[in-house]
């Protein structure tokens, strides 16, 4: 969040200098304005709060579990200003491969119980055929999994989605 900086700091940038950043602008509601910063690396999520004028600016960075991914957001934000690459996402803001073959998993496992299907359906769905009948359906590493797919997507459509977006692990 970028707000107008407090009297003495003169030298810090002026909100003009997001300018050449070409944003992508959108107005809120009392003198609020979001908007992304392309890179190439990866966008840049900025909050504007107050008038756009010649004032300097700082950043106001809240205190929580965050606060570590917000300062490197703002380390990024800094270096395009000074007119270098921003440099890669954090770590932490990368789906890694197999994240994101999990969390496609769990959208289908949910979808599947959703309409209906037992969870012996879901994991024929997901692992197929085989992988069900290699060993006794009640002591099976494959319902275990698929068990644990359906309570974590149900997790994260009962909110938890919001830990994912903020990319707290």
């Amino acid at each position: 969040m970028l707000v107008p900086a407090p009297e003495g700091f003169a030298g810090a940038y002026r909100f003009e200098a997001l300018d050449r950043l070409r944003p992508s602008m959108d107005p809120q509601h009392g003198g609020e304005w979001q908007c992304i910063v392309n890179d190439t690396d990866g966008p840049m999520s900025l909050w504007l709060k107050g008038e756009r004028t010649a004032r300097p600016m700082a950043a106001l960075v809240p205190l929580d579990e965050t606060v570590l991914l917000r300062l490197a957001g703002l380390v990024r934000l800094k270096r395009r200003l000074d007119r270098h690459p921003a440099g890669p996402l954090p770590s932490a803001w990368q789906i890694t491969a197999r994240l994101r073959k999990r969390l496609l998993n769990m959208i289908r496992a949910l979808d599947g119980r959703l309409e209906g299907a037992s969870y012996r359906e879901v994991a024929m769905a997901l692992y197929g055929p085989d992988a069900v009948a290699r060993f006794p359906w009640k002591t099976s590493s494959v319902r275990g999994q698929t068990i644990r797919l359906v309570a974590d997507a149900v997790a994260i459509m009962d909110g938890g989605y919001r830990k994912l977006l903020r990319a707290i692990r």
